[in-house]
């Protein structure tokens, strides 16, 4: 691609496109005899007249953490507990083309501060989950494959767990670093595990299907997938050298990072890159997808961007040299006509079953891997975008004066089912459920049944942040929870900090930590029994967390159709992605 490099730019509103450690001195001394601190030699105290020069020693990073990967050296930081390497290149690629392995270099690289994130659609407002789930932005570049990694233990013999995050956005936006929840640091921490967070590229520069034009862009339409398998193949190759277990790798990801880590499980080249799968309020099902229309339809895209841009075929290289904002805004257009004109939707971003690189049903190799996949209680339709604020305060006639509005002639039979369903949750709470969103999550778990070898698990994150009145939970919110992040600033603000929440994220965040550990969420004392069809299991994480059958087909039936969504978040619940 062109040496120019690219503007950087903001966010779109994500759903109205449908995210070190002080060591002791005998931690220290154990990693520099495993060479795992490469060239770090512990420094003698400076004299206390020696005025600054004590006051930088007595900094845990005048000799930060150095490790050896495939390539060259590495510099981290000591961030209390943790030992964290920002930054880290994984691949090189040019637009639309495959990621490679990065070419080696002899010095040491510092991976201290976040590397650069994908270019998205600029964003001109401040999304409406903004308070309850913070964000921050970053310096974008189409070089963007870099990735993070936390561990408090860089011995390569005691192979503990890997998680890796992929962050959501749909396939549009978002990065490794976005939410503030995204905090790798705090989950290492507490479950003494190695935590990744990836970057991979998005919307038109991870899908757009060039592979008419020659066969140097044969798979362009999967360049943002072929990077998180590249990613997953660096954790392979390098993980160890962090305390890590590339035999043990644990993928999970939200919204559009859930569709993700399904999506993975469709791609043969993905085998034995990762061992356990959560897909938070994100799935994907190529069932019924005609792969020779699904490339025709991006094909016919491709060739309209050409077109918005006054190029033609022979001039295809060029394309590589279009500045960002303008292959974006082709690409808008293109999608827009093209989906007008064959019919169908087109564009999206989202990257499509080809039976090549990504096939329809989950591949062989998917039948061993167990899975979590679950959703949260309102993901995109409670009170933080609806409602007036007062729902915990109302009096008996305000809610019945409510269900009646919403519910009509059949109020008496869905407040029936819903205290059937939850109860334990508030009967007004129920116009603010968005049941329609776990059919996407019920059907990844029953197709993971019809030949998996190991159980599935599903779950409802249903907890309701004590803020404005109470805010129901929202896309994202189960996320500061599983991190086990409550203790970052920006977060404790909609959450309060309380013991309630605390002991929240010690039981969610610990669930997700044992799954990676051995596959199995439960803990003594809070069971996580095993979904089936017959015997739909979820765990419900709230005030009081049990696991228990989920049966709220009939509840769904009688729920009007959910309303518009908005806000931000990333992709339809259960959906795309």
């Amino acid at each position: 691609m062109s040496s120019q490099q690219p503007p950087t730019f903001g966010r779109m509103n994500r759903r109205q496109l449908m995210g070190t450690t002080l060591m002791s001195g005998a931690a220290a001394v154990a990693l520099q005899s495993n060479g795992a601190l490469g060239e770090d030699k512990p420094k003698a105290a400076a004299p206390a007249h020696s005025g600054g020069t004590a006051a930088a020693v007595s900094n845990p990073n005048l000799n930060p953490p150095v490790v050896t990967v495939k390539g060259g050296r590495l510099r981290g930081l000591r961030e209390g507990k943790t030992l964290s390497f920002l930054g880290v290149r994984y691949a090189e690629a040019e637009r639309f083309g495959q990621p490679k392995p990065v070419q080696p270099w002899t010095d040491v690289k510092n991976a201290q501060v976040w590397g650069p994130v994908c270019p998205s659609p600029p964003s001109s407002t401040v999304s409406s989950d903004e308070l309850v789930f913070p964000h921050r932005f970053w310096t974008a570049n189409e070089n963007c494959q870099y990735l993070n990694v936390w561990t408090q233990n860089m011995t390569p013999s005691v192979k503990k767990p890997v998680m890796v995050w992929m962050h959501g956005g749909g396939f549009t936006n978002g990065s490794s670093m976005e939410g503030y929840a995204y905090d790798g640091r705090s989950l290492s921490e507490f479950g003494d595990v190695v935590v990744v967070s990836v970057n991979h590229r998005l919307n038109i520069i991870g899908t757009l299907d060039l592979s008419a034009y020659g066969a140097g862009y044969a798979n362009s339409r999967q360049t943002g997938m072929a990077d998180l398998v590249a990613s997953l193949e660096w954790v392979r190759d390098n993980i160890e050298a962090f305390g890590g277990d590339p035999g043990n790798v644990m993928i999970f990801g939200q919204s559009g990072g859930g569709g993700k880590v399904v999506r993975l499980m469709h791609m043969p080249v993905a085998k034995g890159l990762f061992h356990k799968v959560s897909a938070q309020s994100g799935s994907a099902s190529y069932r019924g997808t005609d792969p020779a229309a699904a490339i025709k339809g991006q094909q016919a895209l491709a060739a309209a961007v050409l077109k918005n841009l006054n190029l033609t075929g022979s001039q295809i290289d060029k394309l590589k040299a279009v500045a960002y904002p303008d292959l974006l805004a082709a690409g808008i257009a293109a999608g827009q006509a093209v989906s007008r004109d064959l019919g169908i939707q087109v564009g999206g971003w989202n990257p499509i079953a080809d039976d090549q690189y990504v096939m329809r049903e989950f591949c062989d190799w998917a039948d061993t891997i167990p899975v979590i996949s679950g959703t949260v209680f309102s993901e995109m339709q409670g009170t933080l975008t609806r409602g007036d604020g007062r729902k915990n305060e109302w009096t008996p006639k305000e809610i019945d004066d409510n269900l009646t509005k919403a519910f009509g002639d059949k109020k008496d039979a869905v407040v029936a089912e819903f205290r059937h369903t939850y109860p334990r949750k508030k009967i007004q709470d129920v116009l603010y459920y968005a049941g329609a969103s776990r059919g996407g999550s019920k059907s990844l778990l029953a197709r993971k049944l019809e030949k998996g070898k190991t159980p599935v698990y599903n779950y409802v994150y249903a907890w309701e942040y004590p803020i404005n009145g109470g805010i129901t939970a929202f896309h994202c919110s189960e996320l500061a929870f599983c991190f086990h992040a409550l203790n970052v600033p920006q977060i404790k603000t909609a959450t309060g900090g309380g013991p309630v929440a605390m002991a929240l994220q010690d039981k969610v965040a610990g669930a997700w930590v044992r799954f990676a550990k051995t596959g199995n969420p439960s803990a003594p004392g809070l069971e996580w029994r095993p979904y089936t069809v017959d015997n739909p299991q979820a765990m419900v994480f709230d005030t009081v967390s049990e696991s228990r059958p989920l049966q709220d087909d009939k509840l769904v039936s009688l729920l009007p159709a959910a309303p518009g969504r908005g806000g931000r978040g990333g992709a339809a619940p259960g959906g795309r992605g």
